[in-house]
């Protein structure tokens, strides 16, 4: 990664020992804070499990995840479009996803690919592309929304189920070592409420707040944990998955 000295913290913070989403509103809106809360609540478990040797982030961004998953990599390459609105002083590569990956067969041990695959318009391509340039015994980390809104318009073309995602990244030769929905129905019904109402004068900015700060506690145990698992297999919020190349 070039410039790692340059790296700050953007989408996620550390915060009482959780890996959560940022609570500055210009890193993360004030409606998509439960949303990237589950996010960071995967990585920080998936990360330490499943990072090794030569790491590969696809769609990195601002690189999000760099501090969680630096300590496990020997390695790391960052990988973006160019249509970003603000220059990226940690690309080594500036890549269409769209396009054949510009590396080598088995080049890498991890993959990570987290909120990418949905603005991918060929998203089989990708994911064969991907079993390429991963060695055999690697693994990919991944994330996707489903029942969320449309954004980065009009980048946006697909929500994936999960009999998709498994037999999307089957058929191009990986073994699905996890696939599990996050969230369910208390995540998606404070998102929905979130994004209506943030735009009301006055009060809607601290409406979609407290709304979000409340299924944030509400779904961390008792009533609140169980409806979300409950839900979450018909109406999951998104879906994380781990691949492994055998």
């Amino acid at each position: 990664m070039r410039n790692a000295d340059q790296w700050k913290p953007s989408k996620f913070v550390v915060r009482n020992g959780r890996l959560e989403g940022s609570r500055d509103p210009k890193a993360v809106g004030i409606a998509s804070r439960v949303m990237v809360d589950l996010i960071g609540r995967f990585y920080q478990r998936a990360l330490p499990r499943y990072v090794r040797g030569r790491l590969i982030d696809l769609g990195c961004g601002k690189v999000p995840l760099y501090a969680t998953y630096k300590p496990h990599a020997s390695s790391i390459t960052c990988v973006d479009w160019g249509n970003s609105m603000h220059p990226n002083p940690h690309l080594d590569q500036e890549q269409d996803l769209n396009a054949p990956i510009a590396y080598a067969d088995a080049a890498f041990d991890t993959i990570i690919l987290s909120d990418v695959l949905e603005h991918i318009r060929r998203p089989e391509e990708l994911v064969r592309e991907m079993y390429r340039i991963l060695a055999p015994g690697g693994y990919v980390v991944m994330n996707v929304p489903f029942y969320y809104g449309l954004h980065e318009q009009p980048f946006d073309y697909y929500r994936y189920t999960q009999f998709a995602l498994r037999a999307m990244t089957q058929d191009a030769g990986f073994s699905v070592v996890e696939l599990e929905a996050i969230g369910g129905v208390p995540e998606i019904m404070a998102d929905l409420f979130s994004k209506t109402v943030r735009g009301v004068p006055v009060i809607g900015r601290p409406l979609s707040k407290a709304a979000q700060g409340f299924t944030t506690w509400f779904v961390r145990g008792g009533l609140g944990a169980k409806l979300s698992r409950m839900t979450a297999n018909d109406y999951p919020f998104g879906y994380a998955l781990v691949l492994h190349k055998r």
